[in-house]
């Protein structure tokens, strides 16, 4: 029995003591090139409600409660959302907007834990007909949570790739 609950306790403190020593702060960026002018996919991804078709984290919840505030697409505007235990709850504001070259968004996460991310998207021509889209999360994690942060760029990074690969697959299928 001692060996079974010294065991538990190394496994408990391992990470706790390794998050003193772990940066609090993360940084993530993916990027694809899709087939489309930077116009067309720069007015698609700066709307919010748009994510539903991309975003793997608003997929999480096929009945997720959403609620809106402002005009989508315009610098206020705020996506809020409210879903099971994968999805959580929380909100995403547009602060800025640098027309057909970048949203950034600042999201509010209240559910399954507190926190605020900064996620950019970017938009640049590499021609007439194709455009590289930039995603970026950038965020803080407070002691012990920055033990994850060992596995964000993996984790978080994933799924951006997975979102970009069906933004991508989405746009190049529009007319």
């Amino acid at each position: 029995m001692k060996i079974v609950l010294f065991t538990l306790a190394v496994i408990i403190a391992l990470p706790l003591i390794a998050a003193i020593f772990i940066k609090k702060d993360y940084s993530i960026k993916r990027e694809i090139i899709i087939n489309k002018p930077t116009g067309e996919v720069f007015n698609y991804v700066k709307l919010l409600k748009n994510q539903e078709y991309y975003s793997k984290w608003v997929m999480l919840d096929p009945n997720l409660k959403k609620q809106y505030k402002g005009t989508d697409g315009e610098v206020g505007f705020v996506y809020s959302w409210e879903g099971n235990d994968k999805a959580g709850k929380g909100e995403q504001e547009i602060k800025n907007i640098e027309e057909g070259k970048e949203v950034n968004i600042e999201i509010r996460f209240e559910k399954p834990f507190k926190g605020i991310a900064y996620a950019p998207i970017t938009t640049e021509a590499v021609n007439d007909k194709q455009t590289r889209v930039t995603w970026g999360m950038s965020g803080k994690s407070n002691y012990p949570m920055n033990f994850v942060n060992l596995f964000n760029d993996k984790m978080l990074g994933g799924d951006i790739e997975q979102s970009l690969a069906l933004l991508k697959k989405n746009l190049e299928q529009r007319n």
